[in-house]
């Protein structure tokens, strides 16, 4: 049942509206109302124990004005927080409105006692023990102008119930017992309740035995009824649980450190595992110390626990309710005193927030609700004499008035429900609007949950306003539903009569809600007040207990249905049948529609495609379709829910056979190679079991022979032959005999064997790659068919054979392809059978494949004169292994087929000039490409080719890359190619600056279609711009090229120290006087201590002239150079500072004393050897070393005593001193003694070590990386007496 509306009183008198969520967004119904009362001074001195009541409002005889009195929320010491919870008013609040009910109207609008009609039903958690009637603990608020007391807590449950402490119960109250839930027995050893001082310490102790439980139960601590424990761990409270693992017990602990008064009061211990639960509850008592009167301050008493105070996380957050006897003075201040409720009464609401942030106050929300207990002075009302009533209640159905009294009757009046305008409509009867002198009355028929709402009325400016709870009343059970008792196939018909028509019931069967969709059993109907459950046709399983739910009450009774009693008409018979006939059997009993089940010797029997099971009425059916000697046995009908049974026996007779079909033989013949083993086991039946003869010819074949015998056992019989020969050939006889009859089978078996291997192969054709070869089949056959050939060929010089098919081939004619042109090979024959392959034939005779190379490729024509036509061409992109002798060139005239040979004998070239033509006239011209194998495909021109000069403009094409500035470097050569078009021949010319070219300092040579221009070795007077120009008649094209000789720059001018301080140095240069004819992108500065002189990077590629370098270390002497750079690159020589700047610690004049330097130039002396190592093939390997020599010393890496030198596969590092040798992707062959040498002037060292390299490599793979042979073979040797070793 949802919480129904609540609404909170804000400070400035307007009502709030929350109304809580519904699913079918009606209104909200009455909520539960709580009273509660402080105990007599008579209970108190009788010891009554306070007990936990639920109070509901009766429902009153007619409807009338309601004070209402909302169920609190939880107090902070049960649901662990002293922050408000939503749709809930405090403790404070619940006594204000209590009060303000009973003082405001003590005639009908006080509360009502409660009676036992209209009580609702108790349900507590696990009652605490009882405790002598003095201790019961008072506990009340004092602040400013109040003065009604806390006479009890409530706490509201999940459900909607309120609980609360009151005076008691009725004595039949009392007698009821209290139903719980079954708990199961988990708890081995309960935690017990004891007694404390303040500040003493205190632990619990629950046990779980775990000897049956596959995982760790979970654990839980209660406060009260709803608090969690677990997160309120911290300094006062801790959690324990250990396991041991010889008893299985799991001992879970809850420690209560230094314990505080509201740490008293009953706590809980439950504990579940999956759909098990057991709960225990003890109680705590804290023996209080006296102590003075304690006054609260509000700006302390208002702070939440949670805002940094040393009680964040403690078990009771309610530290605003202590006991009055025993407040403790005020705590002295030196801060002036604040009255902050002097502050908040003065000021308007919107500015509490205000003041509570100015005063530290940070739980506005319960500030608010004291500052509603605040007494404060009423407007007197001008517009209302008497307003609407705070709540007003009725009944569903029924109707209610609400009346006001004006004191101006001339004023307009509104009513709102919800806030929206109520309007009178002519034709609705649904709100009447009276009149009677000063009262305004509106009267609200057929009141629905829809009515459930908010309703204010509105006199001029003023509005009061109040609230209308609608009650629906329970749907009563008049007439429950009756037992039945009845059997199978029968109507069942269940028939409950409630007290409203169209109210929604539920129907359960044994607790489960009875399903009632259209496939269902079930069928559910109503007439007005009578609702009927039917079940058609009732079986066994509709036995159980049916009930039914209204909401005011249940109904159940028991329904049971038997079975008909079981007579036989026609029992089994016992059948005698041959194996493979039909067996049927068969019974008759009532009733008819009884299923029933069929058993074999004491085995379920499922019908499948061979049995099937039949039930027609009353008879039932076992059919056989074609029985085996399975089938045999004592067979019996079980009619279902009965425990009868009919029973029969079935006897099977069967002749004896020979079984040869399961062998699937062709005409019963084997076939096995010789040599093998065979083992013959063929399936035999018959009944009794027969003897079995084995006999080829007239011979029997005994059991006890040596390689030859025959077995029998069980059902089938078998001929084994140990190592077959071809005498085993032949007809083998099977003799079977037994009481039913005789029977007799024949099997041939056929030893067989490889073919003989075919004759030599012919070759008749031979191709470019190819060739066609013949053979003849083998002789013999190997007493199998042949299946196909193997064909294998070879170089002649080789031993290697390659097989060219993988799939047999089975006529007798194989073109061989992608040989290789001018090697001489050989091919032979394997045959094939289905036994295996022959052995291979003779080789044929050896052959060389030849061809002729393809076509000539783009032939173009290149120049036409008056007389002549040029042709050019490219060569064959296919050339055999003939070679290429020459080419062919041809014309003829175009429309004529007469093709002249312009060339008598071959050229080599692949230009061709035809002369001795007639102008005018149009051509056809074509080209061979001839070699010892003949003349290839020739190549024609697309188009015929007219015979006279043509005069083409000139142009010259330059390349792009000459398009812009082209940059060399001095020294280096420089070779340019300009290409240009032009009929007939142009004229070229060459300018420097637009002067010609010298041509002792620049070479020009040109051709028929481009210039060249060349120069040896570049100077920076090479730079300039080039011109040239092309001339054909009339017609000129120039072009300029400009060409850079660049060179590297000199180094910078004048480098100055300019100032020194602290680490730091400023340096300043000027710009170098020869820039290298390129600008300079950069500097590079570096330094080197006085000591060692040995120069460090600071900066690169630093463009301006003055520099500051920092970080320098304090007591060295400092040198530094700059290099200045262009696009060359750096300048060779570098400009130093002629001064050394000294770093020097501020404040410290330090005077250096002279030393001689140390000589420390050494001979090479490694300090960490090679070692051996070991590495994967394919994975890269580094061998180190280190090396002490001054001055540097030449490193020098060996293999095999052997220096390596400009080796892609090797790469070598030396950095301070460590030499490293990466080998890249090693192979077995890069394995060995590697040596490293270091050599300097003043001597030399060396160290070796052994490189091994695993996981090696395939003769393939080492072809592919380009070994040698040799290596190769040696390699592969290796690798062998490696393996043979191992």
């Amino acid at each position: 049942m949802p919480e129904p509306t609540k609404k909170d009183e804000m400070p400035n008198g307007q009502p709030e509206e929350s109304v809580a969520p519904e699913s079918n967004g009606a209104p909200m119904p009455l909520p539960e109302i709580s009273l509660e009362v402080s105990p007599p001074p008579e209970a108190v001195a009788e010891g009554q124990e306070p007990v936990e009541t639920v109070g509901k409002m009766p429902e009153p005889p007619e409807p009338e004005p309601l004070q209402a009195v909302e169920a609190q929320e939880q107090s902070p010491t049960e649901n662990g927080s002293n922050q408000p919870q939503p749709g809930g008013v405090g403790v404070t609040e619940q006594a204000e409105a209590a009060n303000s009910a009973v003082k405001e109207e003590p005639g009908p609008c006080s509360p009502p006692q409660l009676d036992d009609d209209h009580e609702a039903a108790t349900t507590p958690s696990p009652t605490p023990q009882a405790e002598d009637a003095n201790s019961v603990k008072k506990l009340s608020v004092d602040l400013p102008n109040d003065s009604v007391p806390v006479s009890a807590m409530g706490r509201k449950d999940s459900d909607g119930a309120v609980w609360s402490l009151g005076e008691g119960q009725n004595p039949d109250e009392l007698d009821k017992p209290v139903v719980t839930p079954p708990l199961s027995t988990l708890l081995t050893e309960k935690p017990q309740g004891g007694t404390i001082p303040v500040g003493a310490d205190i632990s619990f102790v629950a046990k779980v035995e775990c000897k049956d439980l596959l995982r760790k139960p979970t654990i839980k601590w209660f406060k009260g009824k709803w608090m969690d424990l677990a997160s309120k761990t911290g300094k006062h409270l801790q959690l324990k649980e250990t396991f041991d693992r010889l008893t299985k017990i799991h001992t879970f602990e809850m420690h209560i450190i230094k314990a505080k008064e509201n740490y008293a009061g009953n706590y809980r211990c439950e504990v579940t595992y999956k759909d098990k639960f057991d709960s225990c509850s003890f109680d705590l008592e804290i023996k209080e110390a006296e102590q003075g009167s304690q006054n609260i301050d509000i700006r302390s008493a208002f702070k939440r626990s949670s805002e940094g105070q040393e009680d964040a996380g403690e078990l009771d957050f309610s530290g605003l309710l202590k006991h009055r006897n025993q407040r403790e003075p005020k705590q002295q201040d030196d801060t002036p005193e604040v009255d902050v409720w002097d502050i908040l009464k003065n000021a308007r609401p919107d500015e509490y927030e205000k003041i509570a942030f100015m005063y530290g106050i940070t739980d506005l929300r319960g500030l608010l609700r004291r500052m509603k207990k605040i007494p404060r002075e009423e407007k007197k009302s001008e517009a209302f004499a008497k307003k609407l009533d705070p709540a007003y209640q009725a009944d569903k159905g029924g109707k209610i008035r609400l009346v006001v009294d004006l004191a101006d009757p001339t004023v307009d009046l509104k009513w709102y429900k919800n806030g929206q305008e109520i309007r009178p409509t002519p034709n609705q009867r649904k709100y009447i609007f009276e009149q009677k002198g000063t009262l305004r009355i509106m009267v609200i028929n057929n009141c629905s949950l829809n009515d459930d709402a908010a309703y204010s009325v509105a006199a001029g400016d003023e509005k009061c306003s109040t609230e209308l709870f609608v009650k629906e009343l329970p749907v009563k059970i008049v007439r429950g539903i009756e037992a039945v008792k009845t059997t199978v196939n029968e109507r069942i018909e269940l028939e409950c009569e409630v007290s409203e028509e169209g109210a929604q019931v539920k129907w359960m069967k044994n607790g489960v809600e009875v399903p009632t969709g259209v496939r269902s059993r079930y069928r559910v109907k109503s007439e007005g007040t009578k609702h009927f459950l039917v079940i058609d046709d009732a079986s066994r399983e509709d036995t159980g207990t049916y009930s039914i739910m209204a909401t005011g009450g249940t109904s159940e009774a028991h329904v049971k249905v038997d079975l008909k009693p079981l007579k036989i008409f026609q029992d089994l018979q016992d059948i005698t049948v041959k194996l493979g006939q039909p067996i049927k059997m068969h019974c008759e009993i009532f009733p008819g529609n009884i299923p029933g089940r069929w058993y074999r010797n004491g085995q379920l029997i499922q019908p499948n495609d061979r049995i099937n099971i039949i039930q027609r009425n009353k008879v039932h059916r076992l059919e056989i379709g074609t029985c085996s000697l399975h089938d045999a046995g004592d067979y019996t009908f079980v009619p279902e829910g009965y425990s009868q049974s009919l029973s029969a026996k079935i006897h099977i007779i069967d002749p004896p056979r020979v079984h040869l079909d399961s062998l699937n033989l062709p005409e019963n013949t084997m076939t096995i190679v010789a040599g093998n083993k065979l083992r013959l086991e063929i399936p035999i039946t018959g009944e009794p079991v027969p003897r079995v003869v084995w006999m080829k010819g007239e011979r029997v074949i005994l059991e006890s022979g040596n390689r030859v015998r025959a077995e029998t056992y069980g059902d089938q019989t078998s001929l084994t032959i140990d190592i077959t020969e071809r005498e085993d050939t032949g007809k083998y006889k099977i003799v079977l005999q037994n009481e039913a009859g005789e029977a007799t089978a024949s099997i041939k078996i056929k030893v067989v064997d490889i073919p003989d291997p075919p004759e030599a192969p012919m070759v008749p054709v031979v191709g470019g790659d190819w060739c066609s070869m013949t053979w003849e089949p083998p002789k013999y056959d190997g007493g199998s068919p042949i299946l196909g050939y193997f064909i294998e060929r070879k170089k002649k010089q080789s031993s290697r054979w390659m097989r060219l098919n993988f799939d047999l081939i089975k006529e007798l004619l194989f073109e061989p392809k992608k040989m290789i042109e001018g090697v001489p090979y050989e091919v032979r024959i394997f045959a094939v059978n289905a036994i295996g392959v022959s052995k291979p034939s003779e080789p044929s005779k050896a052959f060389t494949p030849l061809a002729v190379t393809s076509e000539p490729t783009m032939l173009v024509v290149d120049d036409v004169t008056d007389t002549s036509v040029t042709v050019k061409w490219r060569p064959p992109e296919t050339i055999g292994a003939a070679g290429l002798d020459g080419y062919l060139v041809e014309y003829c005239i175009e429309g004529t087929d007469d093709w002249v040979t312009s060339n008598n004998e071959l050229t080599e070239k692949t230009k061709h000039t035809i002369t001795g033509l007639i102008p005018g006239t149009k051509i056809l011209v074509r080209v061979k490409a001839m070699n010892a194998a003949g003349s290839s495909t020739p190549r024609t021109l697309q188009h015929s080719v007219m015979v006279k000069e043509v005069i083409e403009p000139p142009k010259i094409r330059v390349p792009r890359h000459l398009k812009q500035t082209y940059t060399r470097r001095v020294g280096e050569a420089v070779n340019l190619v300009v290409p240009f078009m032009g009929k007939p021949r142009p004229k070229v010319l060459w300018l420097k600056d637009g002067k010609p070219i010298e041509p002792s300092h620049v070479n020009i040579r040109n051709t028929d279609c481009d210039s060249i221009i060349f120069i040896r070795k570049a100077e920076r007077s090479h730079s300039g711009k080039y011109e040239m120009a092309v001339q054909v008649d009339n017609h000129v094209d120039t072009a300029i090229i400009d060409i850079q000789i660049i060179d590297l720059p000199g180094p910078p001018q004048c480098v100055t120290i300019e100032d020194v301080w602290g680490g730091n140095v400023a340096l300043v240069w000027t710009q170098p006087k020869d820039n290298g004819n390129a600008p300079i992108i950069g500097y590079t500065i570096q330094k080197a201590d006085k000591k060692t002189m040995e120069w460090f990077t600071c900066i690169e590629h630093y463009h301006r002239t003055c520099i500051t370098i920092t970080e320098l270390v304090v007591g060295n002497e400092y040198f530094f150079r700059i290099y200045s750079e262009n696009m060359c690159g750096l300048s060779e020589a570098a400009t130093q500072t002629k001064k050394s700047a000294l770093i020097m610690k501020e404040g410290l004049q330090v005077k250096t004393p002279e030393y001689n330097d140390h000589d420390f130039k050494e001979a090479p002396k490694f300090t960490q050897p090679l070692i051996n190592t070991a590495a994967v093939a394919g994975y890269n390997a580094t061998l180190n070393c280190s090396v002490r020599a001054n001055p540097r010393p030449k490193v020098i890496w060996m293999k095999n005593k052997i220096m390596i030198v400009d080796d892609p596969r090797y790469r070598m590092f030396s950095n301070q001193g460590v030499c490293t040798l990466e080998i890249r992707k090693p192979s077995p062959y890069d394995g060995g003694l590697y040596t490293c040498k270091a050599i300097n002037d003043l001597g030399e060292a060396q160290v070796e070590c052994k490189l091994e390299v695993k996981g090696g490599f395939t003769f393939y793979e080492l072809m592919q990386r380009g070994v040698p042979l040799n290596l190769i073979d040696k390699y592969m040797s290796e690798v062998k007496v490696v393996e043979q070793e191992k």
